[in-house]
This record gives C-alpha cells, sequence and structure tokens, in this order.
C-alpha cells in the first residue's frame, strides 16, 4: 500500500498519520507540498489535521484551493482513497469532495479529549475491521468540529449509510450528552457516494500505537491495507 500525505503551512499532524499508514503497510510515505502539481503514484492520499493557512477566512477555505488539491480531486475520481481528518474534512468540504461544513463548537470552545464514537458503516475500505455498532474511542482536538449540512443532504448521507461514526455518551448511546461539538445527528465521519473519500474530525492516527494508551483507531489503516492487498 502505498501512500501519500498533503502538507499545508500550518499542518501539523502528517507525521502522526505518516507513521501509522507506514507501520501497517511497511512503505514509505510520500509527503506533498500544497504547492506541488503532481503526485506519484499512490493507493491512499491523506489530508492531515492541523491549522491549514492558519484557518483563515474559513477552516479549509484556502488549503482547498491549493494546486495539490487540484491533483487529489483527479485521483479521488479515479478511486484512489482519499482520508481527511480533522483539518483535514474541514478541506474535503470546503473542495467539494464531501457534503456539508465545519463550523465553530457549539459551546464555541476548543475541545481535545477522547471521544466516543459508535462506528456506522463496516462496508467501506476504512471501515472494514471494525464491527457494525461497536463503540470506540478516538481523540478529537478541534475548534471547529460542529459538522452541518442541509435537510436533503442529511437524508441522503443517512439513507445511503454514508455516515461513518456518530458521537456517543459512554454507554455508546447516541444522544446530545455524547455529542461533544453539536454535530448535526451527532455525526463524526462521512463517506462520499462510492465510500472511497472519507472525512473525519476524530484523530484514528492519535490512538494507533498502545504507548498512545488506545489502539482503537488501528483498525481504520488495517482496513485499509487489506482493501488494497
Amino acid at each position: 500500500m502505498k501512500s501519500a500525505v498533503i502538507v499545508f503551512p500550518g499542518s501539523n499532524c502528517e507525521r502522526d498519520i505518516a507513521v501509522a499508514l507506514e507501520q501497517v503497510s511497511g512503505h514509505k510515505t510520500f509527503h506533498a507540498w500544497h504547492r506541488d502539481t503532481d503526485l506519484p503514484e499512490v493507493d491512499v492520499i491523506a489530508v492531515p489535521g492541523g491549522f491549514s493557512y492558519g484557518d483563515y477566512l474559513r477552516c479549509g477555505a484556502m488549503a482547498a484551493n491549493s494546486p495539490v488539491m487540484r491533483v487529489v480531486k483527479e485521483r479521488a475520481a479515479q478511486g484512489v482513497k482519499v482520508i481527511g481528518v480533522c483539518n483535514g474534512f474541514q478541506i474535503l468540504t470546503e473542495a467539494g469532495l464531501l457534503p456539508g461544513a465545519l463550523i465553530r463548537n457549539q459551546s464555541l470552545k476548543y475541545i481535545c479529549k477522547t471521544v466516543d464514537l459508535k462506528v456506522e458503516n463496516t462496508d467501506s475500505a476504512f471501515t472494514r475491521h471494525y464491527t457494525p455498532g461497536q463503540h470506540i474511542g478516538i481523540p478529537v482536538g478541534h475548534g471547529e468540529g460542529n459538522y452541518v449540512a442541509d435537510e436533503e443532504t442529511l437524508k441522503r448521507l443517512e439513507g445511503e449509510g454514508r455516515v461513518a461514526f456518530r458521537y456517543t455518551d459512554a454507554a455508546g448511546v447516541v444522544n446530545a450528552a455524547g455529542n461533544p461539538n453539536g454535530a448535526t445527528n451527532n455525526i463524526a465521519g462521512i463517506f462520499n457516494e462510492t465510500r472511497t473519500v472519507l472525512g473525519m474530525m476524530p484523530h484514528p492516527e492519535r490512538a494507533f500505537d498502545p504507548q498512545h494508551g488506545n489502539t482503537d483507531g488501528r483498525a481504520l489503516f488495517t482496513s485499509l491495507l487489506e482493501s488494497l492487498s
């Protein structure tokens, strides 16, 4: 499994996700700069977390219009797997690769903690090593993680099984108490129509190694490896 991670001014999680990809695949991850106009042939493209372009204008809005994202869109259209985490999720929505938007947390405060999630759909290259309805814990770190979309888009996401992860309480129940940022329908992650693009606010690369104290995110990377083997 060959992979690339996109680096923007202000990215700060590119090494974390590259390490996870390298450990499961055995291949060095290519680091692409935001000004690059081409990428090597890869199976997976990761758009990492951080504060691209200082989060000016809107989170992810400037990064979505960088030269490298034109290539990411082309590869996504060809079926290359694309994952956007946190700021990467924001970038994918701004680029039109995923619907909806990420806005300020309902509390207007930055959130940094491990949250409880329910795995909603395991029929994808990203989630096949989970079980349907599995309760996992994954760290978040964001100020703009409140997922919103119009009613028609939400109906389509729910009806087509394109919600990947949903926030829950500690008992695994989807409710307001378990929603850290006010996201509509407790949505923590979504797929595109073909389930080859995933955007999620929680950071699976921060729950990958036993030294993190939690390996609930590791199954996402092993899922990718298996799907491409």
